[in-house]
């Protein structure tokens, strides 16, 4: 990846501005904002000092930019369709972008595929000449909201208080009632959406899985590198295909599960979709940290999926309905919090407030319950360790944290899970470089834009493996199921972990 430098004394009022620069006869390298690729722009003497001179100048918002003109194949039919009239991009918040172009350093995006409109800032734009019938909710226009991951990257970096996350979230909706999409994504997404919300659903396809593995097909198919050239999509799925173990088939907790010694807090214990099937282990493991740490942990029979597959690719209904049954699932029993464990869960199951945001009757109760939720480290850092805690190895132990979007830039929580794990005795924690970077996964990201994921993975992966860590430690199953894809690929032999398992093996005093 290259880098430059950044002159801050440069700031474009539009993409006309941008362009007409590379004519100018003479040239001086200035960059707006931190992207990390190169830019190509030049400006003459004349036209640095203008712009040099204009800084005290008034910024000109996002709905003043000559948009179409460098953009002339969004605009090739004449706009006729634009967002529809139910909660479209708020052009108060589209306003507050000053195009600083800070974002873009840190847009996964951006960074693999290198263009303007791939960026949270060129998005912002596309959504301000929608609204403004300068340009058509169209493929052409939409390709470009599909490539965001929704990492949040923007939000913690822009120093302006961009809320993209309220803009993205909006969008995302209005892309799926208003663009026809191809047959061949229309079905990918079926699947998606008709399968992995639904763990009852999903169980009965373990057992053909489980034989596919277990008979050697998975890696006969991967030999012959047909799927990805004949499905590209559905070789992205298997490539991600943990391994199907027994552990996969049981969902065996009973509805309430004591506390040991003195009873603190009564907890109700979200268990997810994929995370119940795929990461069974780590759901015990958090049952287990948190009955030894005073907690009553009750775990309703009647729960489902959060809702964050679909409320994150923009199935709105779909998302709704997945919201209001969970809300009931942990209705009148009394708890103190409600516990989970996965971070792209966490990060929808605080939204609930604004997924009900039109529904009379849930909109109160949404926002109740998402105040009742905590990520598992957030919750055990709040309320202190009182299990004695063992080494969890023989000698120092090092270890990695992989910082998953939805935790450190969703829910702001980074520290908490350090903390935790510094606590086990004989821990040595190391910082990768780009740590806040996205690791490609996204929710179904992965599976839907599988060439921009893979080299986020691989470079996520690089950066992991160059700390010298003997353990990768991971608090999303979708991150972890990315990074393990791209540990096998690259031959490299680390354990992976969730830290809720490193803290289950220190209570029990067992080695790793």
């Amino acid at each position: 990846m290259g880098s430059f430098s950044f002159l801050n004394v440069a700031r474009f009022e539009s993409f006309s501005d941008l362009t007409e620069s590379k004519n100018s006869p003479k040239s001086s390298f200035v960059f707006c904002g931190m992207g990390d690729r190169p830019s190509n722009f030049s400006f003459s003497d004349s036209e640095t000092m203008q712009t040099t001179e204009n800084l005290s100048s008034p910024l000109k918002p996002a709905k003043e930019s000559h948009f179409l003109t460098q953009n002339p194949h969004l605009s090739e039919l004449p706009p006729t369709q634009g967002f529809d009239a139910k909660h479209p991009p708020k052009q108060e918040l589209i306003d507050t972008c000053v195009h600083c172009g800070f974002c873009l350093s840190t847009c996964p995006s951006y960074r693999v595929l290198g263009t303007e409109m791939d960026s949270p800032r060129g998005r912002i734009y596309l959504m301000d000449a929608i609204n403004k019938s300068e340009a058509e909710l169209k493929p052409a226009t939409s390709q470009h909201f599909d490539t965001c991951l929704g990492c949040l990257a923007c939000v913690t970096t822009c120093p302006s208080g961009v809320q993209y996350d309220k803009l993205i979230s909006a969008t995302r909706p209005q892309v799926e009632r208003n663009v026809p999409r191809t047959l061949g994504d229309r079905l990918i997404r079926t699947l998606i959406f008709n399968l992995f919300p639904y763990p009852n659903r999903l169980r009965p396809f373990l057992v053909p899985l489980f034989f596919y593995q277990q008979l050697g097909l998975q890696k006969f198919a991967r030999s012959t590198g047909l799927l990805p050239k004949i499905f590209p999509r559905l070789a992205a799925m298997d490539s991600i295909l943990p391994e199907i173990v027994l552990d996969s088939f049981q969902d065996g907790f009973p509805d309430v599960i004591p506390a040991k010694g003195e009873k603190r807090y009564r907890v109700g214990m979200i268990l997810g979709c994929v995370q119940r099937l795929f990461f069974h282990p780590v759901n015990e493991a958090t049952v287990r940290v948190l009955t030894a740490n005073g907690c009553e942990v009750v775990i309703p029979k009647n729960q489902g999926c959060c809702g964050a597959l679909p409320a994150h690719q923009g199935q709105e209904k779909q998302a709704q309905a997945i919201a209001r049954q969970t809300i009931e699932s942990f209705a009148n029993l009394d708890l103190d919090a409600v516990i989970i464990n996965a971070a792209g869960c966490g990060h929808t199951l605080k939204e609930y407030g604004h997924i009900l945001q039109d529904d009379p009757h849930y909109k109160t109760k949404a926002e109740a319950f998402s105040q009742t939720v905590k990520d598992v480290n957030e919750f055990l850092v709040e309320v202190g360790l009182t299990a004695e805690l063992h080494p969890i190895s023989e000698g120092e132990l090092a270890i990695v944290y992989q910082d998953a979007c939805h935790l450190i830039h969703g829910q702001k929580i980074s520290a908490q899970p350090r903390q935790l794990l510094q606590q086990i005795p004989g821990i040595t924690l190391r910082e990768p470089v780009d740590a806040a970077l996205c690791c490609g996964s996204a929710g179904v990201y992965n599976m839907l834009q599988p060439e921009v994921a893979d080299e986020l993975g691989q470079q996520k992966v690089e950066n992991l493996v160059n700390t010298g860590a003997q353990l990768i430690t991971s608090a999303n199953p979708g991150c972890s199921l990315q990074i393990k894809k791209h540990l096998d690929l690259k031959g490299e032999d680390i354990s992976l972990k969730h830290p809720i398992e490193l803290l289950d093996l220190s209570i029990q005093g067992r080695k790793i």
